[in-house]
Parts: structure tokens; C-alpha cells; sequence
């Protein structure tokens, strides 16, 4: 078969021309570290690099806000533990002020001391982080949450809390709300308030009281009366008596599924109210203790009672703040569980990735000496060929 020149130039030009590719391919692979330059050197690892990639970037991006979370999380736990401090300071002073043998003025000090007290706690309250948001105040971070008029603290945030993705199928809560923190607590004992009546002339005061059988409680005003110093009856909302007896000072006095406690001598006509408890705030606890410590007019009895209340109430709140901190410290082990796998996961998918691009350099360096060979054996023959004519067999 007979080949032209022109034909023979144009195989061997174009043979030249793929070898130099091949091997111009090599080198940008050995000098990058990368054997996929682009989705033609190979569309189904390059799919597959691209789906690694994406995953690796999701998973990056959950570890960021994983740290976020972190962050958020510790200051709050350091603003929670700010306020546990000053509730138990406050909790100290309500027992040192149920003291019988303080003077009026003494009672006033420690009232003062609660006003420091309940500016520390709205300080911690409306605490901000490093962007200006205040932990405290749900999604509607951007303004104050908690506002002081008088003597009450009003809560001006919301309820929702933002919610964050640590994990493919994890979320977290960013914080907690105001609310949950330092409002919607149970006033009392959780199920009734116990009060002395405004009127009475004796020295008997009312404890908290207990729940002994809840199926039995039924919400609703009671008044213990006393007829006589050891006569009394308990009535409802409508004048019914749901109980009567003979007092002894310290016995139990039960009714309806609960009990309370009196100590001290009523008088005739004395009276003591038990109602459904309500909510209070730690704000409106530590405001009707300072209230109270702040009189001069009340019985040794009624302070011993709503001094008793207000301790009550704190211990509530205390109980509660340490709820909120196993919650804060659970979501905290959360987030280094979660950053932990996301770490195992991402160095999997690297290696994935790694293997799908990456370079194998002993391969690529015995390849392109390979191609370099071919190529410098084609240029010789193509230069050893076209240099040949019909005059060099003439003689």
C-alpha cells in the first residue's frame, strides 16, 4: 500500500502532537498533586469528587455552627451561674431576716442588700454576647429583654429559641428564653400560696404547707378561721367548711388533699388564706421580700409567713436554674459528641476524595518517563523518515 507524504506527515504530526498532551497532562498532575484536572479526564470520579465535596462542606459547616453553639452555651452558663450566686446570696438574707429579735432598721439593711442583689440578677438577665444579642431574649435577640418599671421587671422577649443543625439529623437549642429562665415560675409550693390574714392580732404564723393526695386537691380559696385560740374551721370559695378541728400550735391542719402547718397562738377571729398558686418571677420574689423586710408595720407572724413564702418561691427558682444548667451543659456534650463524629467523618471523606484525585506519584513519574521515551522515539523516526528521498538509492 502505497502512504503519500502529505499522509505520512499528517499521522505522524498528529501521533507527535497526542503524546505531547499526554505527557503536558502528566506533568500538570505531578505539579499540581491532582490527576483530575477537569470533569473530561474522568466524568465519574469527577461526580463523585463533587458529592464528596459537597458532604465535606455541609459537615464543615455544622462543626461551625457546632462552635457557635459553644460559644452561646458557655456564656450562658456563665450568666446562669451568676444568678444561681446572687439567688443563694438573696436566700441567706430571707433566712437572716426571719429573725423576730431584728429591729426594723436591722430588716431594712438586708433590704438594701436584696436591691443589689435583684440589680445583679436583671444584669444577668439582659446579658449580650460578642454580637450584640441578648441571650435571654428567644429570637427577638435584638432588643432588650428584661425592662425594670418601680419595683417590677417586665419580660419584653419571646418564647422561640433558635434552632441550629450540629449534625445530618441533630439540632440544637442557641439558648434558652427569658422566660424559661427567670419568669414562668411556680409561686408557693408549686400548688397553693398560704398568707396571714391582714387583720389578725395574734402570733400565729403559716407555713408553705404540702400536697398529700393531689387526686383530692381542688383549686380554690380556702380561709382557716379561728373561733377560739384552739377552734378553727376551713371554708371554700362559697362558705362551705371542708374541715374543722382543735389546734394545737405545730399540728398539721389538713383538708382537701393538703396540709399546712401553724405555729404560735391565733387569736379569736384570726384568719389564714390558702389559694391555687400562680406564677412568679425571681424578679417578683426578691421585690415582695424586699417589700416585706422594708415594713415596719407588720406582725412578727406575717413576716415569719411571707418571709417563709419568699423562700419557698427561691427555692423553686434555684431548682429550676439547675435544670436550665443540666439542659445548657447536656446540649453541651452534645455538641462535642457531634463535632467529634463530624471530625471522623470529614478525614473518611477526605480520604475518599484523596483517593479519587490525588495523584499517585510513583505511577505518574514511571508514566511520564514513559511518554517522554515514546515521544522522543516518534520525533527521531518522523525526523529520520521525512529526511528520506528517491535520490539517496541513485547512484
Amino acid at each position: 500500500m502505497t502512504i503519500s507524504t502529505l499522509t505520512f506527515e499528517t499521522n505522524a504530526v498528529a501521533q507527535m502532537d497526542a503524546l505531547e498532551q499526554a505527557l503536558s497532562q502528566t506533568q500538570t498532575q505531578l505539579s499540581t498533586g491532582k490527576k483530575l484536572q477537569s470533569a473530561a479526564d474522568n466524568p465519574v470520579a469527577m461526580a463523585q469528587v463533587n458529592a464528596l465535596n459537597s458532604q465535606l462542606s455541609a459537615s464543615q459547616q455544622q462543626v461551625s455552627n457546632g462552635n457557635a453553639v459553644t460559644s452561646s452555651l458557655q456564656l450562658e452558663q456563665s450568666a446562669l451561674s451568676s444568678v444561681t450566686t446572687a439567688l443563694q446570696s438573696a436566700r441567706d438574707l430571707a433566712i437572716e431576716g426571719n429573725n423576730s429579735d431584728l429591729s426594723v432598721s436591722d430588716r431594712q439593711n438586708l433590704a438594701t442588700q436584696l436591691q443589689q442583689l435583684q440589680a445583679t440578677l436583671l444584669a444577668a438577665a439582659n446579658t449580650k454576647d460578642s454580637g450584640g444579642n441578648y441571650i435571654f431574649g428567644g429570637t427577638a435577640s435584638g432588643s432588650v429583654p428584661f425592662a425594670q418599671n418601680g419595683g417590677s421587671v417586665n419580660y419584653l422577649g419571646n418564647d422561640q429559641v433558635n434552632q441550629v443543625q450540629i449534625s445530618p439529623d441533630q439540632s440544637l437549642s442557641l439558648g434558652d428564653s427569658g422566660s424559661s429562665v427567670f419568669m414562668n415560675l411556680p409561686a408557693g409550693n408549686g400548688t397553693f400560696t398560704t398568707a396571714v390574714g391582714g387583720a389578725n392580732t395574734g402570733s400565729a404564723s403559716i407555713d408553705t404547707g404540702s400536697v398529700v393526695n393531689p387526686t383530692a386537691w381542688v383549686a380554690d380559696n380556702y380561709t382557716i378561721s379561728f373561733s377560739s385560740p384552739t377552734q378553727y374551721q376551713v371554708t371554700n370559695s362559697t362558705g362551705t367548711v371542708v374541715g374543722s378541728g382543735t389546734y394545737t400550735s405545730g399540728d398539721a391542719i389538713a383538708f382537701s388533699g393538703v396540709q399546712v402547718t401553724i405555729s404560735g397562738t391565733p387569736a379569736a377571729g384570726d384568719q389564714f388564706n390558702v389559694a391555687p398558686a400562680g406564677k412568679a418571677s425571681m424578679f417578683s420574689t426578691l421585690n415582695s421580700l424586699i417589700t416585706t423586710l422594708s415594713s415596719g408595720s407588720l406582725t412578727n407572724a406575717q413576716l415569719s409567713t411571707q418571709i417563709g413564702q419568699a423562700i419557698q418561691q427561691m427555692d423553686g427558682a434555684l431548682n429550676n436554674l439547675n435544670n436550665v444548667q443540666a439542659g445548657v451543659g447536656g446540649r453541651l456534650n452534645a455538641v462535642t459528641a457531634a463535632a467529634n463524629t463530624s471530625q471522623t467523618q470529614q478525614t473518611n471523606i477526605q480520604t475518599s476524595i484523596s483517593q479519587l484525585s490525588d495523584v499517585d506519584y510513583a505511577a505518574a513519574v514511571t508514566q511520564l518517563s514513559s511518554q517522554e521515551l515514546a515521544l522522543q522515539a516518534a520525533q527521531e523516526s518522523y525526523a529520520s523518515i521525512a529526511h528520506l528521498s528517491l535520490f539517496n538509492y541513485l547512484s
